[in-house]
């Protein structure tokens, strides 16, 4: 479908050559052939594990939990959406609450979990952080209830116009490329690259920009990856920035195939160094089947190699509050989650017999 609102060209971006929106290292070309096989194995052919078998864990959020919430709590509520409250406002970063990832509510990668909170519920949303147009982090049905809830709308170049297009009043969306900033409430938004790619159809690829965001309250530095492939802009960004005091990193939905823009749990770790970072929270995981591997394995990699490395490492179940000032490690809750199950498959074949 035609945008009404045409994505603007962006030509003195840094980031611009010919006509799309580039990395600092080009992404391999695949060939035809290669694409046809990814996704046939990935509807068609998918390993079993990639889906629990029992309830997510989920700690249910209301309004007045939220109100008494003190500055500087967050909260996961799925997959890459983070609500944060700073300064008394509240922040959302790539909110997803629909349930599927997925330009169509009928087919596509389900939630295993409903949100913490549902979207009518949510306090009045001081703004919103966009990393990139991906569905698994820009949710149309979303943004559209937001749109007349929220303060602005803060994103890499060209997301801001596919919101004005969805009727997101125009002096509410501020967009940004690389490096660029602004300040809102006294708090300090910062765009930074990432290695990775942009678009929502066939003829709309890298069209807009992608980023990760650095935000900075007085004493506090918070990063926030969304989506990215390994490379030296962690290093440059923690120079520029760090050291931060949390860092929400993805570590899932990842592929030995797909290293350029998914990175894969030992590289997360490698960014979470680079950036200078004191606490790792994995994010990009435990909502959506985006990937090959079992749905737990990011969990249990990642917290192998931070307990190798000296890292301290955040498990936050979804809605449970986390401290950025004195974060706290959580649980393993995945783990009951695996125990749970395969006490299920037990008496199943223990009744059977």
């Amino acid at each position: 479908m035609t945008l009404k609102v045409p994505i603007a060209s962006y030509e003195t971006s840094p980031q611009r050559a010919d006509d799309q929106f580039t990395n600092v290292v080009a992404k391999p070309k695949e060939s035809l052939g290669a694409t046809i096989k990814l996704f046939w194995e990935f509807f068609f052919n998918r390993p079993t594990g990639t889906v629990p078998d029992v309830a997510t864990p989920v700690h249910a959020l209301t309004a007045q939990a939220l109100a008494e919430a003190p500055d500087r709590s967050v909260y996961r509520l799925g997959h890459s959406t983070l609500l944060i409250k700073l300064r008394g406002g509240w922040w959302l970063t790539d909110p997803v609450f629909s349930e599927r990832a997925s330009p169509f509510q009928w087919i596509g990668p389900k939630r295993f979990h409903a949100p913490p909170i549902a979207l009518e519920d949510l306090p009045p949303i001081r703004g919103v952080l966009l990393s990139h147009d991906h569905y698994d982090h820009l949710d149309r049905a979303t943004v559209k209830f937001l749109a007349s809830r929220v303060g602005v709308f803060l994103t890499p170049l060209g997301v801001g116009d596919r919101l004005v297009d969805w009727g997101v009043p125009r002096d509410k969306v501020r967009q940004f490329d690389w490096w660029q900033e602004t300040e809102v409430d006294g708090v300090r938004f910062a765009l930074t690259p990432t290695q990775h790619f942009s678009g929502r159809g066939l003829r709309d690829s890298n069209k807009t920009l992608w980023g990760s965001w650095v935000i900075i309250d007085n004493d506090l530095r918070v990063f926030f990856s969304g989506d990215s492939g390994y490379f030296d802009g962690f290093r440059k960004i923690g120079e520029r920035y760090g050291p931060f005091d949390v860092a929400f990193v993805e570590t899932g939905a990842y592929d030995a195939k797909w290293p350029y823009v998914h990175m894969q749990p030992e590289q997360t770790v490698q960014a979470h160094q680079d950036l200078r970072g004191k606490w790792l929270v994995p994010i990009h995981n435990g909502t959506f089947d985006l990937a090959m591997h079992r749905w737990e394995e990011p969990f249990e990699r990642v917290s192998a190699l931070a307990a190798q490395r000296g890292i301290a490492l955040s498990t936050p179940e979804m809605g449970e509050r986390l401290d950025l000032s004195a974060p706290h490690a959580g649980r393993p809750w995945w783990r009951t989650m695996k125990a749970e199950a395969e006490a299920r498959r037990n008496t199943s074949v223990a009744s059977a017999q």
